[in-house]
């Protein structure tokens, strides 16, 4: 069965830094692109990287380009986004998706297999 489940989501404040990770099982990564969405209420979910495990090749969002960090690693089967410089406009309930082959031009539903989220929350 595959499954993605995502951790270390959790309070922190602006300036501060987390690491989210997305577990994969039931399949391997290397076959694979894993992207991190975030939404919060009343916000159209958006993508904020992707990385593609066939090669390594990583997309940012402008939002968090420069303070965000995508990488993979294989021997856990597991996605890492390290989120340094956090703003309040980060908060948001974060989510892994996986699709075969590459990052491209997807939306949230032209994924395979999707996590639960974990909820950051960017305090003062």
């Amino acid at each position: 069965e595959v499954q993605l489940v995502e951790s270390g989501g959790g309070l922190v404040q602006a300036g501060g830094s987390l690491t989210l990770s997305c577990a994969a099982s039931g399949f391997t990564l290397a076959d694979s692109a894993i992207a991190w969405f975030r939404q919060t209420p009343g916000k159209e979910r958006e993508e904020v990287s992707c990385i593609s495990n066939g090669d390594g090749s990583t997309y940012y969002a402008d939002s968090v380009k420069g303070r965000f960090t995508i990488s993979s690693d294989s021997a856990k089967n597991t996605v890492h986004l390290q989120m340094n410089s956090l703003k309040h406009e980060d908060a948001a309930v974060y989510s892994c998706a996986a699709v075969w082959g590459w990052c491209s031009y997807y939306d949230w539903d032209d994924y395979n297999y999707w996590g639960q989220g974990t909820q950051v929350t960017v305090t003062s």
